[in-house]
């Protein structure tokens, strides 16, 4: 797939907010590793107060993880002023994860004006722990008053 409107300038951006992200981006303390055409890595510590009372991640910030890496890997494919809308995603959970660092690799399949489908790799300590598919929708700014 080419991705001859790839903008490296919005990526190096990207990586600058998400460092200093707050929210659930800032809770997940992801770090975004490489940004290039259609293709986003982050690495995220795997702390204690993500695990549930098993000793494993919860699903939820699994979840979370991927769809943040679902949609900021569209951001420097697309117009300025656009912005993506995660309408779905399916999560295979493969392997359960008490520590170490996710990393979560996101590569865009498909894009057109108006869509985009997602795939995400996520391995813990090199093994296969979870991968998703999503779709989502490229919104258009809405005009000013």
């Amino acid at each position: 797939m080419s991705f001859e409107h790839f903008d490296q300038k919005v990526a190096d951006g990207m990586v600058a907010a998400n460092q200093a992200a707050t929210g659930l981006p800032g809770f997940l303390g992801a770090d975004f590793t490489e940004f290039g055409p259609g293709r986003l890595v982050a690495r995220m510590p795997v702390r204690d107060d993500m695990l549930t009372l098993f000793g494993n991640i919860h699903g939820g910030v699994m979840a979370a993880l991927v769809d943040h890496v679902l949609g900021c890997v569209l951001y420097p494919l697309m117009r300025r002023g656009q912005w993506a809308a995660t309408t779905e995603f399916k999560l295979n959970y493969l392997a359960p994860v008490s520590g170490g660092d996710l990393v979560a690799e996101s590569t865009v399949l498909a894009m057109t004006k108006r869509t985009a489908v997602v795939r995400v790799e996520v391995t813990n300590e090199g093994h296969l722990a979870c991968v998703a598919q999503g779709t989502l929708l490229v919104v258009e700014p809405q005009p000013k008053a």
